[in-house]
């Protein structure tokens, strides 16, 4: 059986047990300073929140759809008639329609309970736009 041998007259490679650091920090050195440079050129992203205001002039008549903590949907219309009526998702442009005299002006607002799926209020705003009901908004109770 042959045996390896190191060579007569030569010396036998060692291996390397350190990894020069050098490189290594001079690179991130590098990036630091160009983070350092940049960062103060990048501009914080600003959001344009809209605001509430109060209206001038008050509606003569206004839809109010009341979604409750099972989901179960009234419509209610105030103005010189009041009336109230239940309803179903399925229904509910049909409903408002009728009690809005098929005027697309009329201001919709719906009051939802704050545990349901805000899928259930995105559905109900979805169905009422679909129908072409243009002035749909959302009742919120203002803290103090």
């Amino acid at each position: 059986m042959a045996s390896i041998s190191p060579r007569s007259g030569r010396k036998g490679r060692r291996a390397m047990n350190d990894i020069n650091m050098v490189p290594f920090i001079d690179v991130m050195l590098v990036l630091l300073i160009i983070f350092m440079v940049t960062a103060p050129l990048i501009s914080p992203s600003v959001i344009d929140l809209p605001t509430v205001g109060k209206a001038s002039n008050v509606p003569t008549q206004v839809v109010q759809i009341e979604i409750s903590k099972d989901e179960k949907i009234t419509v209610k219309s105030t103005g010189a008639v009041t009336s109230s009526l239940p309803s179903s998702m399925a229904n509910l442009a049909r409903d408002v329609r009728e009690l809005t005299a098929n005027s697309t002006d009329a201001p919709v607002v719906i009051s939802a309970d704050r545990t349901i799926k805000y899928e259930t209020v995105v559905k109900a705003m979805d169905t009422l736009q679909r129908a072409g009901i243009a002035r749909v908004g959302l009742s919120v109770q203002l803290t103090d």
